[in-house]
């Protein structure tokens, strides 16, 4: 006697997970990989909107466009290279509608981008903190200034020696001078009693007689006005880049699962794709 077996056949009505992490944080890692090295390929060939080297402020504007535009090509590259993964590794779902399909595939994508920018975000951070503890950690506040990295090269020129010997620490006299001159970025400038106070300081640590030290600390709060307003620039076009980049990126992400989606499946391009190519 045959007893007849009915093949198991898989339920696709079943309801499956929406999401499946496993494609969405490779994807991710892919991303954050492949924007690092190419960070560090612009930062290498000097497309860098700022800079700790005194010579960056000189940097014209079309260079620093040239950098963000670079920052958004990246990002686009990177997040789409890891979209696609996203998609192309992501388990084919029982949705019926190629666009549900496309949904889900763009959806994994996006999760994708959005992890890759914490990721990136959190090694900054780390990155940051790093240094900041090195540079700082065996200083006490008083010998720390905010404006030593931006303003070190007219802190220098500031307190160059005339009578003095080259080897006295400066450290506290450069961190107050430094906060001083930070004041004459604000619209009102610097104070007179803050000015007056400067040149006393740098009389009594350089040997300069009274006349020559207030002509050096007004060439250095015309240096630093300009040194600030330059950093200002710099730091706005990095936040736009940094923002478009983002948000570019994210696009690409969720268009570029939808292709990996569709040769995952071995589907023909999607029509929005075939039309912009």
């Amino acid at each position: 006697m045959t007893v007849a077996v009915d093949p198991i056949v898989p339920a696709l009505d079943a309801p499956a997970r929406y999401a499946s992490w496993t494609p969405i944080i490779i994807g991710a890692l892919i991303a954050t990989a492949l924007s690092s090295i190419l960070l560090a390929f612009g930062t290498t060939i000097g497309l860098g909107v700022t800079s700790a080297a005194p010579t960056w402020r000189d940097a014209s504007a079309a260079l620093a466009i040239l950098s963000g535009l670079y920052l958004i090509i990246q990002a686009v590259v990177s997040f789409g290279v890891g979209g696609y993964i996203a998609g192309r590794t992501r388990t084919a779902s029982a949705a019926s509608h190629i666009s549900e399909i496309e949904h889900r595939d763009g959806l994994h994508g996006l999760a994708a981008w959005a992890l890759a920018v914490v990721l990136g975000t959190l090694l900054a951070a780390l990155v940051g903190s790093a240094a900041l503890t090195r540079s700082g950690a065996s200083m006490p506040a008083a010998r720390i200034s905010a404006a030593e990295p931006l303003l070190s090269y007219e802190l220098d020129r500031l307190f160059r020696p005339a009578r003095r010997a080259a080897s006295v620490d400066l450290a506290p006299e450069r961190a107050e001078a430094g906060r001083i001159l930070l004041t004459s970025s604000s619209h009102s400038g610097m104070a007179d009693d803050d000015r007056a106070y400067l040149v006393q300081m740098v009389a009594a640590t350089t040997g300069l007689a009274a006349p020559d030290a207030e002509k050096r600390v007004n060439a250095a709060i015309a240096n630093a006005q300009t040194a600030i307003a330059r950093s200002r620039r710099s730091t706005v076009i990095l936040a736009f880049s940094v923002a478009a980049a983002l948000l570019l990126g994210a696009v690409a992400a969720w268009a570029a699962a939808a292709v990996g989606g569709r040769h995952r499946d071995g589907a023909p391009m999607p029509r929005w794709l075939g039309e912009v190519i």
